[in-house]
């Protein structure tokens, strides 16, 4: 079987399939087809019939818009991957879709497409597969010892995080990382020479990678010999610089922009038949190249061989069993919530910053979890993240639980992300609130992907004082919670914050946002039922005797602003309810039944203060005008002076509730 066949098995497949979807990008999968077809023949380690077998090789698309680089790679492989799926490339509901989509599709391992964060997220996985190695690998026993690879492309390495992304694989020295750089010179716009002058190979090599420059990617001889080369650098990541075509094999359009994102068209595909020697039909592939692609037997083999291994090992130490078990199967240690809500309900409170709490929650949940590994771009000690069970996290020490990121809050976010997908570990990180925006594109993914991450934003308000507008969140919150799938948490005090902890934990499908305050709050007062209550995401903290005139609703520092607010209203006889909202997107999703009991729909005198801005409390208030807000940046200031000059107080919430009462 010609190698040219096979590789051009993926180019058939990948020109017919966005022709026919008449949406698509052809070209990188032309041009990287014989990189791929090197790799996955002659050293990818991966089982098509177990796509989730912990000791595979990682593969990323971080260049996602070439998805059916991948699709085809998984087709004919053997992955339930079918023809008919490729046909449907880009339809509705089809497990193909435009972009890779993590969970949607059989052996895709991240959801790629905005680019760069694919690559970032190869550099998590690469740092989980260290440390898990490092924890359970034992001798005669290497349960897990694998490479992660990735393609990227210009536009990755023009995207600021394969910055942050590649500087931080090098400092970590992740010698099993291996990127293939898919050197075409073209991307949407044209020729990259007028935007894009890096001198990449050195680039890397000042990150600390090792580079193999100049790699002819239509030679397969060559490619093969860089790998090897790549495989046997144990204390660097590797970047494989590859001179690619985009497009290759169309004889009009290749090494053109007119390949990256749109079908060639029937002409220009026949042609390319033509030129490529493929005198098939559209989505016909002979048996012959079928048979020299599928690894479904060679994959079975290499698992079973692995889980024999597994069973002696466990044999051997069944107690490391379990827990691997336990770890990569991302399951909680048995009756974990009943220990999380006797943990709540034994906390002794005090008048402190819920980012001290939140680094109360991290010290216990550090000594029951040691899937939990933290970090911080740069803010340990402003973020609570650092407590006493932490240990370092780099080459010299690979067991450690905790990351020093770096100024680096998006790369931060998406390395979590990796983790996460490698299975075995819990990532938390930390930054400001207000940097979240640097972030973004990583929550949101996280968010898309279902993934358990938790991002803790500290100096979540107005209340970061003097440091003034530039680091006072205002709309951060409310841009949060428009995020599918993110559960966004703003807890009032300690217990707040440890059911905050408990239930990111315990959360299973997606991830959460813990905004944590500078300044110290006044404890609040909560019944047996506290741990319930709040993992409702919103509850009644102080109720009225009988019915009450109006509802007072409030999250985080401004809780007891509501506190202080209701007692003067009762000495005013007009009797207030206090609703403590800590997380919307939990509490949207519990029984009408219950929604209705805390906010009875008949009752529309409702008032919300928050110290950001006030859109999101429209779904649980009757008018914008009955939200204390903030619809301006903040101010440099003392904290209580800035609460006082934007009207976020006790006074300003009566004067409300006295006028709505009339």
């Amino acid at each position: 079987m010609p190698h040219d066949a096979m590789a051009n098995a993926i180019r058939a497949l990948s020109m017919d399939a966005v022709q026919r979807a008449n949406s698509g990008h052809p070209g990188m999968p032309m041009g990287m087809a014989d990189i791929a077809q090197v790799l996955w023949h002659q050293f990818l380690n991966h089982s098509p019939m177990q796509p989730h077998w912990p000791n595979r090789d990682r593969f990323i698309v971080s260049n996602g818009h070439g998805s059916m680089l991948l699709y085809s790679l998984l087709h004919l492989s053997g992955y339930d991957v079918s023809i008919e799926d490729i046909k449907n490339f880009r339809q509705l509901h089809s497990n193909t879709p435009g972009h890779p989509e993590y969970a949607e599709t059989p052996g895709v391992e991240t959801t790629t497409g905005p680019l760069g964060s694919g690559f970032t997220n190869a550099v998590g996985m690469a740092i989980a597969e260290r440390k898990l190695a490092a924890e359970f690998n034992r001798p005669d026993f290497t349960l897990l010892d694998h490479f992660t690879y990735v393609f990227l492309g210009d536009g990755c390495l023009m995207e600021g995080v394969s910055h942050e992304a590649a500087s931080f694989a090098g400092t970590q020295k992740l010698g099993k990382l291996i990127a293939f750089w898919d050197d075409n010179g073209i991307s949407i716009d044209g020729a990259v020479e007028g935007w894009f002058t890096d001198n990449t190979p050195e680039r890397f090599k000042a990150y600390g990678w090792q580079v193999i420059a100049d790699v002819d990617g239509h030679d397969k001889a060559a490619i093969a010999k860089a790998i090897q080369q790549a495989q046997a650098e144990t204390k660097k990541p590797t970047m494989i610089c590859c001179k690619t075509t985009i497009g290759f094999g169309s004889p009009n359009l290749a090494g053109t922009a007119k390949t990256h994102g749109a079908p060639l068209g029937d002409e220009e595909i026949k042609a390319t038949r033509k030129q490529l020697g493929w005198p098939h039909a559209p989505f016909e592939i002979p048996k012959n190249v079928y048979d020299a692609w599928d690894a479904k037997s060679s994959g079975e083999e290499k698992h079973q061989a692995w889980q024999v291994l597994l069973d002696a090992y466990q044999q051997r130490h069944p107690e490391l069993g379990r827990e691997f078990q336990r770890r990569i199967h991302a399951a909680l240690p048995e009756n974990f919530a009943d220990t999380l809500e006797q943990w709540v309900n034994a906390i002794q409170q005090e008048k402190i910053a819920t980012r001290k709490s939140s680094q109360f929650c991290i010290e216990f949940l550090s000594s029951k979890l040691p899937e939990l590994v933290g970090g911080s771009a740069d803010l340990s000690g402003s973020n609570g993240t650092q407590c006493s069970q932490a240990v370092m996290l780099d080459a010299d020490n690979p067991e450690g639980n905790y990351l020093e990121y770096g100024v680096r809050e998006f790369a931060m976010s998406a390395m979590m992300n990796g983790m996460a997908l490698y299975k075995g570990i819990i990532p938390f990180g930390g930054t400001f609130l207000v940097f979240s925006d640097y972030a973004r594109n990583a929550v949101r993914l996280a968010a898309l992907m279902h993934l358990r991450v938790i991002f803790v934003y500290t100096h979540d308000s107005i209340g970061v004082g003097e440091d003034g507008p530039t680091h006072q969140p205002i709309e951060h919150l409310a841009s949060l919670r428009l995020i599918p799938n993110l559960y966004v948490w703003r807890p009032c005090d300690t217990i707040e914050t440890a059911v905050a902890w408990a239930q990111s934990v315990l959360r299973e499908d997606g991830p959460a946002v813990l905004a944590l305050t500078r300044q110290g709050l006044q404890p609040q007062q909560h019944d047996e039922n506290a741990f319930q209550n709040i993992s409702k995401g919103g509850y009644i903290l102080i109720d009225t005797q009988g019915e009450p005139d109006v509802i007072l609703l409030a999250t985080g520092s401004e809780v007891e602003i509501a506190v202080a607010a209701q007692q003067q209203l009762q000495q005013e006889n007009i009797a207030a309810r206090v609703v403590s909202m800590p997380c919307f997107e939990l509490f949207r999703v519990q029984e009408q039944s219950y929604q209705d009991q805390v906010l009875p729909p008949h009752i529309k005198n409702r008032v919300a203060i928050e110290a950001g801005v006030p859109e999101t409390w429209l779904p649980f208030v009757s008018d914008l005008s009955n939200v204390i807000g903030i619809s301006t940046f903040g101010l440099s200031a003392p904290a209580p002076e800035i609460y006082q000059a934007l009207g976020i107080t006790a006074d300003k919430l009566v004067e409300k509730c006295k006028k709505i009462c009339k």
